[in-house]
């Protein structure tokens, strides 16, 4: 067997496995009620003791893949089970990779695979932008930066465009720290201020 068929066939057959794996978690997770509040979220993350930011880690990273919660909740509870300072850390490593992940699935799947990962609705309304070249690029990297952009529906149409990794992986890296940190310490403070209030 040709050594590259070989390679593509172990990759595709991994991402396939993996993909189960993500969704028995997530059948789990749901039938458990661990996506249903931050306190769930934060208590489940809490009891692999030293494992837990490896854990919170893949979370995040899976959640990014499979949208299992919305980005803002684990954002909050990175802040909340970590502190300020690791848990922006650990949601930025965490966001980072899962983007670029996506990325990569989608340029190796192709349309018919992001039809299905985002839905039919989401495909036929962001589908369009495909074909604005350049235009995309702007758009992508600004909605990357602001806070409230469907930033990781918009990672799989990025795979569907021209754009190569390296510049994806820098419109990520340097763009998400804003908006992560937004969501992180905004939510965060806001959510402090109304405890405050019903007190």
């Amino acid at each position: 067997m040709d050594i590259k068929v070989a390679k593509n066939r172990l990759v595709h057959v991994s991402t396939c496995i993996g993909l189960l794996l993500i969704g028995i978690f997530l059948f789990w997770g749901y039938k458990n009620g661990l996506f249903q509040s931050t306190e769930t979220f934060k208590n489940f993350i809490n009891s692999f003791g030293i494992w837990a930011p490896l854990i919170f880690l893949l979370i995040q990273i899976i959640q990014v893949v499979v949208p299992i919660l919305p980005g803002a909740v684990g954002c909050v509870a990175g802040i909340i089970i970590f502190g300020p300072w690791m848990g922006f850390v650990y949601n930025y490593i965490g966001i980072c990779i899962g983007s670029i992940i996506v990325f990569l699935l989608s340029k190796k799947y192709g349309r018919r695979f992001v039809r299905g990962a985002i839905g039919e609705k989401s495909f036929d309304k962001y589908i369009g932008w495909v074909d604005r070249g350049k235009k995309f690029d702007i758009m992508f990297a600004c909605a990357i930066f602001f806070p409230l952009a469907p930033d990781d529906l918009l990672c799989y149409i990025a795979g569907l465009t021209k754009m190569k990794l390296m510049k994806f992986t820098t419109i990520i890296l340097l763009g998400k720290p804003m908006s992560i940190a937004i969501y992180s310490m905004g939510l965060t403070e806001i959510g402090k201020y109304l405890i405050t209030l019903i007190q």
